[in-house]
């Protein structure tokens, strides 16, 4: 699997001179699979960017499927400006699920209205596709890869996959709180061995996260932690509170290598590729 960061960053876009090194974008990531699957997890801000380089690398028809976490605004606020959806000949497959009584799609095409956007939802002319899921089940997309998914804590709920391509595992938990007394055991059973563990990272400590608790998400620590019990091989922070500045991050990953050495912080425009012969920098 080759993996691409987009957009690593939570809550809000945050650019800008203290973001620079890291990236200000908020939740996207590209990955290509062994038979040549483009699937594409969240369409956060950083999914603006990625459009455009789709749209000059493909020679013809764009395909893929777009998993969507949770549609908290700054996982799909990237959506209406993702270029290949302007294209006639394109086709997307749009996978979550309902969220506080509303359907997927009535959700999605929520956001093409005025006084928002200028265009309808039903105007866009690629083929797009929304299907929802349910906790454990498993999606098979194209003949040699799987996405399982699994409820996680978070206000409204959110969806974490694990995606099994020709041997190799990466889970994606982009917004996840832990308990005070023990981990989310669906993440646990969702990470469980993975070559690749990419986890929610806000609060630069355990004390801040509890003073939030609402915000639902978890602390660096916590993610070190849950991808040890876990018995992940590689463990990726991401989703960084709009307040963590690059030097905050510089410092975070110092503590973080320290308890667990195949750590590594994610980073606008990254590229990688499973399994991992070594760390990223």
């Amino acid at each position: 699997m080759r993996i691409r960061f987009w957009g690593v960053r939570g809550t809000i876009p945050t650019p800008g001179p203290d973001t620079i090194k890291y990236g200000g974008n908020t939740s996207c990531v590209e990955i290509h699979t062994s038979d040549d699957q483009l699937i594409i997890l969240d369409a956060g801000s950083g999914i603006r960017h990625l459009g455009k380089e789709l749209v000059k690398r493909v020679d013809g028809r764009i395909t893929g499927s777009i998993f969507i976490s949770h549609t908290h605004w700054d996982h799909i606020q990237g959506f209406p400006f993702f270029a290949p959806i302007f294209g006639r000949n394109n086709r997307f497959v749009l996978v979550g699920r309902k969220r506080m009584g509303k359907q997927l799609k009535e959700i999605m095409e929520g956001q093409f209205i005025e006084p928002y956007l200028p265009f309808t939802y039903k105007s866009l002319p690629a083929d797009l596709i929304v299907k929802e899921v349910q906790n454990g089940e498993t999606i098979i997309v194209g003949d040699d890869t799987k996405v399982t998914v699994a409820d996680l804590n978070h206000p409204g709920g959110c969806l974490g996959f694990r995606i099994e391509n020709n041997g190799t595992v990466f889970v994606y938990s982009s917004d996840i709180s832990h308990y005070r007394d023990e981990f989310d055991e669906n993440l646990l059973r969702l990470a469980e061995g993975a070559d690749l563990l990419v986890h929610d990272s806000h609060f630069a400590s355990t004390e801040e996260k509890w003073q939030h608790e609402e915000y639902g998400h978890s602390s660096w620590l916590e993610a070190v932690q849950a991808a040890m019990e876990a018995r992940v091989k590689n463990l990726a922070l991401f989703h960084y509170s709009p307040d963590l500045t690059d030097d905050q991050l510089d410092e975070i990953i110092v503590r973080a290598k320290a308890i667990l050495p195949h750590t590594f912080l994610t980073r606008e425009g990254m590229e990688i590729e499973l399994p991992l012969s070594e760390i990223p920098e």
